[in-house]
Parts: C-alpha cells; structure tokens; sequence
C-alpha cells in the first residue's frame, strides 16, 4: 500500500508541476508583446494577405508591345487573334525593336511580339515564318501568359495553313491529316492552373513552422537578454523534472497552434476559394505530429538564440531554403542529394509534402504514409534534444547562481 500510495504521491506531483510551469508559459507569452505578435498576429494575418496577393490565381490582359515589320495578312490574323485572347493585350504598336524595348523597361509592357519584313513571304514559298517573342521574366506569371498565348496562336495557324495541302475530302478529313494525334491537356488536381492554388498549400504550413521558431526563440532570447534564468526553468523545485518542464512549456505552444493550425488549414483556404479537399480525420492526422516536431525543434534551436533580433534574422533567412528543399517550388528529382538528406532535418519538409497530398490531391493518411513516419520520428527525436538541451540550461543556471551566491558571501564576509 505504501508503494502504491507513493507512486500515486508522484503522479500527481508531477502533472501539478507540468500544469504549473504550463501556467507559468501561458502567463509569460501574453505578457509578451513579441510572442504575441508571432504566435497570434502574424498567423492570422499574414495567410490573408498572401492569399489575397495570388487569389486571382492566373494574370489577364498582360500589356505586349507589337513590332510589325511585315505588314501583312497573316501578321495582322495573328496580332489580331493575339489581342483577343484573354490572357494578353497589344497596347502598343510600335516602328521598330528599340522603342519596344524602352516600353518594356519603363514597364508599359511585359513582352514584345516582332514580326520580321519577310514573315509573309516564308510562309507563301514554303518555307518557316517566324515570329520573335520577348519575355520580362522578372515575373513568371507574365512570362507564362504571353509565351503560351503566342504558342497556341501559332499551332493553329499552322494547322489553318496546311489544310488546303492535306488531300482531305471533307473538312473532319482536314482535321485529322493536319492533326493526326489530338492531344487534350488536362491539369490535375490544380484545375485552375493558378500560382495560389500551387504554391499557398505549402507556404500556410511554413508560416507554422516559422511562426512558432520566431515565438520560441524570441522568449528565449528574451531570458537571455535579461538574464532571468527562472523564466527558463520556472522555479528551483521543479528542476529535478525535465520532462516537466519540457512538456509544460510545449504543451502552452501546442494549444495556442491547435487553433492556429485549424484556421490556416481550413479557414484560410475556403476564404478565398482555393483548392481544398482535405478531410477533417487525415488533417488531424497529420497535424499533430508537425505541430510537435515544430515545437520541439523550436525549442532545440532556442538554445543558440542570443539576443532577440537573432532569432528574426535566423528564420526571415531560412524561410525560403525551406520552401525550395520541400520540393514544392523546385522538383525534387533536381535537387542535390545533399540537400535532400538536410532537408529531412526540418518539419516543413515533410508537412509541406503531406498537407500537399491531402489538401490539393484528396489523399488519405494512408497515402502521406512515409510523411506521416517521419514526422514522428522527428517528434521524438527533437523532444530528447530538447530534454537534453534544457539540462544544460539548468546546469548552467545553477552554476551562475551558485557562484552569484559566492561572490555575495565574499563581499558580506569583507
């Protein structure tokens, strides 16, 4: 009985210390104007505004400028069809390449179309008309709608031009001697072929990531700063349990993002329409593991965190690696092996992958299997690096306050 009543005796000591350095947590970070700003502000906030940025998904009406050395009917046919196309405008016409390309550096226009003197007349010998197409690709959206715009125009007319050569009896005849082997592009998942609808997914899973690394590393440059090491570990008699005080302050991060984590994964998204097909039971699936590994990466890396700027600049200059090694922005098969094997250091990558999978191709929790693992993993790696991370603060907090101790009985005993 005593045996039982002592483990009992135990249990309950440590849940009232977790719960009491949960409480401390919680007092700490709303005391906190930085950590509030990043933990409630910036994730409520920031999804808005990039969502509002790419929410008209694909650009309309991009400004081209034409310069028609040929005059002739078929450069007009395919100005003409240029302009009507919704994605493109000739706004101006103009005499030669050179004031073309003023416009494009005053940014009047995104692109040039030039067609040569002699562009009518190679098509009439038989020969291979062309058609000169200048791109601004300081931005990709622009790019994308000129060129394919121009490609398209071209591949009609060219089949418009063999026709009268085919042999065809009818016109279906014409049809499939000038286009023997249709080809009907149909886009997955992303059936608008928007940016938003690309790229958002995977920036609502970062801006977590990066929210809860700014959150975290600000209190902890914070003690730091002021040296209070009892804000780091609460109070002396809570020192012999590191699991405590581990699990305390995470579990104040992991309920602050539980309603984070819902309104940009769900909210966010239906807010501006984009693509969501994600399913509440493989969403919660996947969430707790990534909202875990994050906080104890979080707090892992807190450790090098000096000062409070250093942590702003540490996460403003890793937010896009992140983005590039998760495979979202830049194709996983051209990425270095390795940058491949860091990559697998951070949650983002493998949340990013899964919320992918769920979110925009319908997937199950099945499907983000390898994800789902190696979120785990992380989750318990980085909760023993943080235990351990936390016994040297606390061995360093005792040593400072033992020899603080030392030098005050020297100055008494003077």
């Amino acid at each position: 009985m005593k045996n039982g009543t002592g483990l009992f005796s135990q249990i309950a000591q440590g849940f009232s210390d977790l719960c009491y350095i949960w409480w401390l947590e919680v007092k700490n970070t709303f005391k906190d104007e930085g950590m509030l700003i990043f933990f409630i502000l910036v994730p409520i906030g920031y999804p808005l505004l990039y969502s509002w940025i790419y929410n008209n998904e694909v650009v309309r009406e991009v400004p081209v400028a034409i310069v028609d050395m040929s005059h002739s009917k078929s450069s007009r046919s395919f100005i003409q069809k240029f302009n009507a196309s919704p994605d493109t405008r000739a706004a101006y016409y103009c005499n030669n390449l050179d004031d073309a390309k003023n416009l494009v550096g005053q940014q009047k226009v995104h692109g040039v179309l030039y067609f040569p003197s002699d562009f009518q007349k190679d098509i009439r010998r038989g020969g291979q008309g062309k058609v000169d197409v200048y791109c601004d690709m300081s931005l990709m959206l622009t790019y994308k709608a000129i060129y394919q715009t121009a490609q398209a125009i071209a591949l009609d007319m060219n089949s418009e031009m063999q026709k009268p050569n085919a042999g065809g009896i009818t016109n279906r005849d014409d049809e499939i001697n000038t286009e023997p082997l249709h080809v009907e592009r149909i886009q997955m998942f992303n059936s608008t072929g928007g940016y938003g609808n690309a790229l958002l997914p995977a920036v609502l899973i970062l801006i977590l990531q990066q929210t809860l690394l700014l959150g975290i590393g600000l209190s902890a440059g914070t003690a730091r700063e002021n040296n209070r090491y009892k804000d780091l570990v609460p109070i002396s008699k809570h020192y012999n349990g590191i699991f405590r005080i581990v699990l305390g302050k995470s579990l104040c991060y992991f309920m602050i993002y539980c309603v984070m984590g819902a309104y940009i994964t769900l909210c966010v998204p239906r807010f501006f329409h984009y693509t969501s097909l994600v399913h509440g039971a493989d969403l919660l699936g996947l969430m707790i593991p990534y909202l875990l590994s994050c906080i104890f990466f979080g707090m892992t890396m807190s450790c090098i965190v000096r000062y409070r700027e250093n942590v702003l600049l540490l996460v403003v200059f890793t937010s896009v690696p992140f983005l590039f090694m998760s495979g979202i922005s830049w194709p996983q098969s051209n990425i270095p092996g390795i940058w491949k094997g860091i990559s697998c250091l951070f949650p983002s990558t493998f949340g990013i992958r899964g919320f992918l999978k769920i979110s925009s191709m319908g997937g199950t929790l099945q499907d983000m299997a390898t994800e789902y693992k190696a979120l785990w993993i992380q989750t318990i790696c980085y909760f023993f690096t943080t235990c351990i991370v936390y016994r040297m603060q606390i061995n360093a907090a005792r040593r400072h306050a033992i020899e603080h101790l030392e030098r005050l009985k020297k100055k008494l005993e003077e």
